[in-house]
């Protein structure tokens, strides 16, 4: 307990420091140059300090304080703040980085700089810092409302050789990183249970992330997904996000909602004597957390019957070279969000194999589901949430 004490204080005061940093440094490219009186820019300053500290702040409170509206305003006061900031020091860095080029540039081929009257490079730079400025409040506020809004119903065709008749044109819907916590409401799980409830599916699978919080503090606003049905069932698996808000007590409360949880397990359907089998696993991570929660494809799978259609849930892409491996003609994930905004839509490719959409590793199709919510910062630019309805075809119906 003490050393995961020290850990989380660690954590905490690195992810400070880089958020004090970044703005520190936005602040000294805007601030500095800008024609404001003393007092104004001594305020600014003070916001760039503050508002930094929203974040840890917000992790603080609701592990010391019961969640709760207190909780929920820090909440969205450091998340608003965060995506702001993380758009405004990207449109800064992205200047800077064309301006230091330019000048090296300019050096290499030993360019004669052209006299320039001061007061009018001033009057530049403040009306470029003004417009970027200007865009980053335009992006947040339309960031805000597409990550609100109802997410976006991806129908997508997937089709595997030697498809059993019994389940051709089987559908599934999917749903995932739903998020529930500061900013993420009874209210956005409502619309999005009534979303599914107009899909006719055979199955509803959940790819985790399904809450950021205890289930005392968000029991009732996960308390609609209880209303959700299907034929063949709906089923459950753990996301990164769970291990961060205790995992055996989702899991269990899980199942109050009418969830199967699979914890690298998995269930047979049967169809006019042909199966399909759905395993999910823990997610990628859980074994840190949790040291038998070992997200282990191969476990998920094992005496499961040899012949069907195997379906694996599991959160990260990063499942997909083992379920490969272990046979599986689809999985179906979550995790990365698509990448939410820029500059995360960039990075995220650095630790996933797949970010967005229908791809194909071997002999295994891999689907990852853009996110039914959100994470942090109530922004998404050029990546609408979605839920998705996967129709499963056979080989011989498909059309080249």
């Amino acid at each position: 307990m003490r050393q995961d004490i020290l850990t989380f204080i660690l954590f905490l005061s690195i992810s400070t420091s880089v958020l004090l940093a970044v703005h520190i440094y936005v602040g000294r490219r805007l601030i500095r140059p800008a024609n404001f009186r003393i007092r104004i820019k001594r305020l600014l300053w003070i916001l760039i300090i503050v508002l930094p500290l929203f974040s840890p702040l917000s992790f603080v409170s609701r592990m010391i304080l019961s969640e709760g509206w207190l909780t929920d305003i820090i909440g969205w006061i450091a998340y608003i703040e965060m995506g702001f900031f993380s758009l405004l020091f990207s449109f800064v860095l992205v200047r800077d980085i064309i301006l230091g080029v330019n000048s090296i540039a300019g050096k290499i081929k030993k360019r004669t700089r052209p006299a320039f009257d001061p007061d009018r490079r001033r009057f530049l730079t403040n009306s470029v810092n003004l417009s970027m400025f200007g865009a980053s409040l335009l992006f947040s506020g339309y960031g805000l409302y597409e990550a609100r809004r109802r997410a976006s119903l991806e129908k997508v065709d997937i089709y595997i050789p030697d498809l059993p008749p019994a389940f051709e044109g089987y559908k599934i819907v999917q749903f995932s990183d739903l998020h529930v916590g500061p900013t993420i409401k009874r209210s956005f799980v409502t619309s999005v249970v009534d979303q599914i409830h107009h899909i006719d599916a055979d199955m509803i699978v959940f790819t985790g992330d399904l809450v950021d919080g205890s289930v005392a503090g968000l029991q009732q606003d996960v308390e609609p997904l209880k209303d959700l049905r299907a034929p063949d069932g709906i089923y459950f698996i753990t996301g990164n996000h769970e291990y961060y808000s205790g995992a055996p007590a989702w899991i269990k409360h899980a199942e109050k909602l009418g969830f199967m949880p699979l914890i690298d397990e998995h269930n047979v359907i049967n169809k006019n004597g042909h199966r399909l089998v759905v395993a999910g696993v823990t997610d990628y991570s859980a074994k840190t957390f949790i040291p038998d929660h070992v997200s282990d494809p191969h476990k998920a799978i094992a005496g499961a019957p040899d012949t069907g259609v195997r379906i694996l849930l599991a959160h990260q892409p990063r499942n997909i070279f083992t379920a490969a491996d272990a046979g599986f003609d689809l999985q179906l994930s979550g995790h990365t969000h698509g990448g939410q905004y820029i500059p995360w839509s960039y990075l995220v490719t650095l630790t996933q194999p797949y970010v967005i959409g229908l791809h194909k590793h071997k002999n295994t199709w891999i689907y990852v589901n853009r996110g039914t919510g959100y994470w942090g910062p109530p922004l998404r630019l050029g990546v609408p949430s979605e839920v998705s309805l996967i129709t499963l075809r056979g080989k011989s119906r498909r059309i080249i």
